[in-house]
């Protein structure tokens, strides 16, 4: 299973992504987002499903942006270009995976600002290689393991958030995925995007980097629970008192 998350609030993209990669009984650290930059503007590629598919379409991607005489004005553009190649390996290898009992399966959150772009952009693309673009109203998506980060977000982000704030939800999202979900795990990778700079941050997080943060989440969200209101509860308790006397 995999951790990515892309966010697009106003003032620019966050992305994470967890490095824990399992094959049978095996864990492996590796990293699942790759980031290109030209002049003055950059994108980052980050990948959930079959690693070796993943391998193999991103082979293809990064020769297809080395042969090009010019690169890519507009981030759609290179969302088409890789999803070709997805295709490109769907026709080469999605018969032998299914005749050994694997779905060709590949997602893609893709992110950035190319020269000709007027705003920053986010898309999530499909193992068909179609893609839709993350916009203001729902303005994250995560790719592999969606369920236990997803209600932290949904109550917590909004599209006019800071970068700051979404980096401190999308860290909690994280975490809340990784005590869940025991193929998830640090080292945690960070991408940050500020369209103002028109540059592409990387910085990678190990556990004992965040421990404190995640203990600090755990407490408080016990103490929130203790503090929770109790007094509707009274009608229910009451008719099981009811019961013993």
């Amino acid at each position: 299973m995999t951790f990515c998350l892309g966010i697009k609030v106003k003032a620019g993209l966050v992305g994470l992504a967890d490095t824990r990669v399992t094959s049978g009984s095996e864990c492996i650290t590796a990293r699942k987002v790759t980031v290109y930059e030209q002049d003055h503007s950059g994108m980052f590629l980050m990948t959930s499903g079959l690693r070796s598919v993943r391998d193999k379409a991103l082979t293809y991607f990064d020769e297809c942006m080395q042969e090009r005489d010019q690169p890519f004005d507009r981030l759609f553009k290179a969302v088409n270009a890789f999803a070709e190649q997805v295709r490109r390996v769907s026709h080469e290898d999605r018969q032998a995976l299914e005749e050994s009992g694997l779905h060709f399966n590949i997602h893609a959150l893709i992110g950035g600002q190319l020269a000709n772009d007027a705003e920053h952009k986010l898309y999530l693309m499909y193992p068909q290689g179609n893609w839709v673009e993350v916009g203001k109203g729902t303005p994250y998506y995560i790719i592999g393991a969606s369920g236990y980060g997803k209600p932290v977000l949904d109550r917590t982000l909004k599209y006019e958030d800071s970068m700051r704030h979404a980096l401190k939800v999308g860290c909690l999202a994280f975490d809340s995925t990784r005590i869940s979900a025991a193929d998830v795990d640090f080292p945690m990778d960070v991408v940050l995007y500020e369209p103002a700079r028109r540059k592409i941050i990387e910085y990678r997080y190990a556990k004992e980097d965040l421990a404190e943060l995640s203990h600090w989440w755990q407490e408080r969200l016990r103490h929130g629970i203790d503090e929770f209101p109790s007094e509707w509860m009274e009608q229910s308790f009451g008719l099981l008192e009811q019961e013993d006397s």
